[in-house]
């Protein structure tokens, strides 16, 4: 009977979770028009995503410690509050910089709501139904994160404005603080009351370096940006900043402060392997969000609708999610990362090295959509507290995990937009590659139409459209299979970077098997 009684919250976490895990996507439907409104460059505006999932990676863990220090219901509520009071900011901003401040305070809301789910699941629920009840959690998580830019386009398309995206949380959250209020039980766990900031601050200030760093990698120098001060330099400071929060985080254990990356945890070597781990799922997430953008240039389907060519991987991930929650129950989280590890490679490697039609995409999206969702949901929560041997603060332990993920996710876009700077910056090579085979040069080619020989990730479909104009068909294939060519070295990386990211998570759990005791 104490199970039925908690079936109604957990509803109503999953809608909070769903939530938060939307704007981690809505905003990117919405990149250019956003941009347009604020009269800002596309680089500048992709801070409108970075220091969301910045803000998430920072509040994730700390959510968690004040759940354990206060109570969940109570820092839920405030969680909710939060998040639903940033979303109105947002949607009211009157110039870029009130933008940003008002998604850092949406992130910092959002930031603890799956970590408080999962831990009341943990608490509430016996360990044999823990992996299913987790698995639905995983399962809205990543349904949320890839339906973001198919609701952002509906959205856009219904109200022809941004500011719905972000103005329709608001009622949400109001219903969501009412019904907690009244039926969430409370919960918490005896912890130390200090907050770890010198740790939080170090952790921003590395991982902002870091993104910095590889913001900084110049696609025509490649090599020589690399080995520059403004990239390696950055990321040697980087690692230095995070070796020394590491160093606090051993110093915190003999005074009265709750660590930030506990290190009675990060000493344990089944819990660090996992966090790996989880940094890795993170770079599964963020290859995701570049499908639309994957659809869009490869397969020449249209910005407008780019967004809803996220729906067979939306609905997979929660198919995978739910029977990974499934598996985990009857096989053990082992056997459930397996699995998944085997069909993310599938998945991801397929879109990598096969996709050059809308058949290929759609069955391996498809396959990736369900490895994707069978790692981000029961299987890691369910290693991490086992492998913790933490029969309490599970609110700590989820929320380390979740901040290694958020790593993933926060740093992987700026990788994986630099790799697809890099293959786009090589059309004129290929260009002129396809014209020699043909034989043709550059100059060839009308003078008229060479302005549209250098796309970049976004007007592609364009530049094909202003290519067919060219008289000579010979050169206008040439131009074209270039383009294609550029194209693929663009895109081919990130998801080859995942399904590499899932391969190093099933090398981890085979080598490591006997680390993780059950």
């Amino acid at each position: 009977m104490k199970e039925k009684k908690y079936d109604i919250v957990v509803v109503f976490l999953l809608i909070g979770v769903f939530m938060a895990a939307l704007d981690n996507g809505i905003i990117s439907a919405a990149l250019t028009t956003i941009n347009q409104s604020f009269e800002i460059t596309a680089q500048m505006g992709s801070w409108g995503i970075t220091i969301y999932t910045l803000g998430m990676a920072i509040s994730t863990p700390i959510a968690g410690k004040l759940a354990d220090m206060f109570g969940r219901k109570k820092v839920f509520i405030v969680e909710v509050i939060l998040f639903g009071l940033g979303s109105l900011l947002v949607a009211l901003s009157p110039n870029y910089t009130f933008f940003i401040i008002a998604r850092l305070i949406q992130s910092f809301g959002g930031g603890g709501l799956f970590v408080i789910a999962s831990s009341h699941i943990i608490s509430a629920y016996k360990k044999e139904k823990q992996g299913s009840m987790l698995g639905g959690l995983g399962a809205m998580n990543g349904i949320a994160s890839v339906l973001g830019p198919n609701i952002g386009s509906l959205l856009i398309n219904v109200s022809g404005t941004w500011h719905w995206l972000f103005l329709i949380n608001v009622p949400v959250a109001i219903m969501i603080v009412i019904f907690m209020m009244i039926k969430m039980p409370e919960t918490q766990e005896k912890v130390r009351t200090k907050i770890d900031k010198y740790a939080i601050m170090l952790f921003s200030f590395s991982t902002l370096l870091m993104m910095f760093a590889i913001n900084n990698i110049q696609t025509g120098n490649i090599t020589g940006s690399i080995f520059s001060l403004s990239v390696i330099g950055l990321i040697i400071l980087a690692i230095i900043g995070y070796a020394i929060m590491i160093l606090i985080e051993y110093k915190n254990e003999s005074s009265n402060v709750d660590s930030f990356l506990p290190y009675f945890l990060l000493k344990k070597p089944a819990f660090s392997i996992t966090l790996i781990m989880g940094v890795l799922s993170g770079m599964l997430i963020g290859a995701i969000i570049f499908i639309p953008s994957f659809v869009e240039n490869v397969l020449h389907v249209s910005a407008a609708n780019s967004g809803y060519w996220m729906t067979p991987l939306a609905l997979a991930s929660g198919v995978g999610a739910a029977m990974g929650g499934k598996i985990v129950d009857k096989k053990g989280p082992i056997f459930a990362l397996v699995v998944a590890s085997i069909v993310s490679i599938i998945g991801y490697g397929g879109l990598a090295l096969f996709t050059y039609e809308v058949v290929a995409f759609f069955v391996f999206s498809i396959i990736a959509g369900l490895g994707f969702g069978f790692t981000i949901g029961a299987p890691m929560t369910v290693l991490a507290t086992r492998s913790a041997d933490s029969s309490k603060n599970n609110s700590t332990v989820i929320g380390t995990l979740s901040v290694s993920r958020q790593v993933g996710i926060t740093i992987a876009p700026t990788l994986f937009a630099t790799f697809i700077q890099v293959g786009f910056s090589q059309t004129g090579t290929k260009i002129k590659e396809n014209l020699s085979q043909a034989h043709f040069n550059i100059k060839d080619i009308p003078h008229k139409f060479m302005n549209s020989m250098q796309p970049d990730s976004g007007s592609i479909s364009k530049t094909l459209d202003q290519i067919n104009q060219i008289p000579n068909k010979a050169i206008r294939d040439a131009i074209t299979n270039g383009i294609i060519e550029a194209t693929h070295l663009a895109y081919m990386p990130v998801f080859l970077t995942a399904a590499i990211a899932s391969m190093i998570i099933l090398i981890l759990v085979i080598v490591f098997k006997k680390e993780f005791k059950y």
